[in-house]
């Protein structure tokens, strides 16, 4: 092997190194953030309305996340009605939010 193809293999290893650890970092990152949402919902809502949550994210996942961040909103603001959330207070909030959730209508023509 000359030097010109060690020095590209070489330049391709750190680059893959490289590549990799980006990955690796945003990956932690990713899971730190969850960390710190689980950390928040768990000081916001009381266990009952914590199974509520976890209920709906396995059936609705997005829905839940919506919710999840709106619950995080309203407490950054000072705007929640009562902590920790109870079950019924987090039944009202669902229906709140499925009401704003636009409708979607087929016609048959």
């Amino acid at each position: 092997m000359s030097d010109e193809e060690l020095e590209e293999l070489r330049r391709r290893k750190m680059a893959e190194l490289q590549q990799q650890a980006m990955v690796e970092q945003q990956a932690a990152q990713e899971e730190e953030i969850r960390a710190q949402r689980a950390a928040v919902l768990r000081q916001l809502l009381t266990p009952e309305a914590r199974s509520r949550l976890t209920n709906l994210r396995m059936v609705k996942p997005a829905f839940a996340e919506q919710l999840e961040n709106e619950l995080i909103r309203l407490a950054q603001v000072n705007r929640l009605p009562e902590v920790p959330i109870t079950d019924k207070t987090l039944k009202t909030m669902l229906s709140q939010l499925r009401s704003r959730q636009r409708d979607t209508k087929i016609q048959f023509r």
